[in-house]
């Protein structure tokens, strides 16, 4: 069985021979180690896209420049209704994964309501399977792949188009107007859910990153849950999976978590680096497949440590059925070696499936 096959397998609920090993997307090298790593059982899920966006109305123009030795992106979005600009900072390498920082939101007055109303109407989206197909053929089995679709509209207007504090202001003088564009935005994406059901993808990540300390549980009750029951009842007759990136403290709303129709839960971490171990996660999640983050603080601790917590994990995942102890988040150069090699040579020698107590 290749790693790849391993890893479906555990999405579908099989147990398979040993807890799998693997990492989201390619974090690290493709070099000796990591070929080594890789032939001794480390999988890889990767992610494609199964549908293109075009907005036929909105130009953006990104500029790249750099200050104080640093380098930003400056974008300006036009449309028939006005413009807006907004200043990101790219992170990471081509190891690693790359985020940006949106240092200048777009969002700057209630003047912009409109044009992010008219940019949100005008996107259009058509199925793009065959991106998908070609990374899966161009991998010949050597990775499994997920797909993307949006999460919880609320989610996307604090992060992406406001930031915290103008999202507070506005939340607490123009809510009709926020809700509002939220709106328009979840009516606008409901043809990518049906074009996600019809791809020949398996695992939908819908959004993710959901922080208590600034959601807070009334808007997650009110947004994030809805989103979720909605899109479920699109893929589930699509035979997909739906899956969030829940990497945050998660004990406030881990009752409604496991009510909630995710068949995989992507990134929970457990403690010490989050409010939940994962023995209480495997008790509140159960029937959830937990594609789960290694504690990232114990990557930086030696090799002993490493393997303790390894077997500890194991010990809390018993009796280790649709489990996978991942690596969601960028590891430092200096540690991934020992640290991967640990973690893969303990699941290969004491991860042997079903676990015992």
């Amino acid at each position: 069985m290749t790693p790849a096959q391993r890893l479906e397998h555990i999405f579908r609920g099989d147990l398979v021979d040993v807890v799998p090993f693997a990492l989201k997307g390619w974090r690290i090298p493709q070099c000796e180690d990591e070929r080594r790593l890789r032939n001794d059982g480390m999988a890889i899920l990767d992610m494609a896209a199964v549908y293109r966006t075009h907005s036929p109305n909105v130009e953006v123009e990104t500029c790249g420049y750099v200050q104080d030795g640093i380098g930003y992106q400056r974008r300006v979005v036009r449309t028939p209704v006005g413009s807006l600009a907004s200043i990101h900072r790219p992170l990471g390498g081509p190891q690693v994964e790359r985020t940006t920082w949106l240092v200048d939101p777009p969002f700057k007055s209630p003047d912009d309501y409109a044009v992010l109303e008219f940019m949100m109407q005008d996107r259009q989206y058509e199925p793009c399977y065959d991106v998908f197909a070609a990374a899966v053929a161009a991998m010949g089995g050597e990775a499994m792949f997920k797909t993307g679709a949006p999460g919880c509209a609320l989610h996307t207007v604090i992060y992406s188009f406001m930031g915290p504090e103008r999202f507070a202001i506005e939340w607490a003088e123009r809510r009709d107007r926020v809700l509002q564009l939220c709106a328009a935005m979840a009516h606008n994406e409901q043809v990518i859910y049906e074009i996600v059901a019809g791809s020949p993808a398996l695992l939908v990540q819908c959004g993710g990153n959901y922080a208590p300390e600034m959601l807070g549980r009334e808007r997650f009750a009110e947004h994030v849950l809805p989103h979720w029951d909605a899109v479920a009842a699109v893929l589930h007759e699509g035979g997909k999976q739906l899956g969030c990136h829940l990497d945050a403290n998660n004990a406030v709303w881990a009752a409604e978590i496991g009510a909630a129709p995710l068949d995989w839960i992507e990134a929970f971490t457990p403690a010490p680096d989050t409010d939940m171990t994962l023995a209480q996660a495997r008790a509140a999640w159960p029937g959830k497949t937990q594609f789960i983050n290694f504690p990232s603080s114990v990557h930086l601790q030696p090799a002993e440590e490493i393997a303790a917590t390894t077997r500890q994990l194991l010990r809390e995942a018993a009796p280790g059925d649709r489990f996978v102890i991942g690596i969601t988040e960028n590891v430092p150069e200096n540690c991934w070696r020992e640290s991967f090699r640990t973690i893969l040579d303990t699941l290969n020698h004491e991860g042997r499936l079903p676990l015992s107590c």
